[in-house]
């Protein structure tokens, strides 16, 4: 097999699908406050085991990453004070700076993925 993945790797690919169903979920349950901390910690927690301690924490104080991690954090807090669409607003705009340098390996990914490569290929070509 090309890749092969560890258990603890599954473990973390798990942890990060329950946090996006579980934050999915809170919105879809009018911004429920208690669905969506439990989605970050559960992503978090996936993205800890997945790339390790040292990589995420890594990846959060990296003086590049500053910017997002602040806001995400900032998010996590206002989820957790009650404020869950300023939360979540704050959240994707940090996701979206914290993770903006996987974005090329992840358009790769799924170009080889067969019905959503070739949407993708369809939408924007490489």
């Amino acid at each position: 097999m090309a890749y092969e993945i560890s258990e603890i790797k599954k473990i973390g690919i798990g942890l990060i699908g329950f946090g996006i169903f579980f934050t999915f979920l809170g919105i879809v349950l009018f911004f429920d406050r208690g669905l969506l901390a439990l989605g970050n910690i559960f992503s978090l927690a996936g993205v800890a085991i997945l790339l390790g301690w040292r990589s995420t924490w890594t990846l959060f104080t990296n003086r590049a990453n500053y910017k997002g991690s602040a806001s995400f954090l900032l998010g996590l807090f206002f989820i957790f004070v009650r404020w869950p669409i300023v939360g979540i607003i704050l959240e994707i705009y940090g996701c979206v700076f914290l993770f903006s340098d996987f974005w090329a390996s992840i358009k790769m990914f799924l170009y080889h993925i067969p019905v959503v490569g070739w949407i993708i290929q369809f939408i924007s070509p490489p």
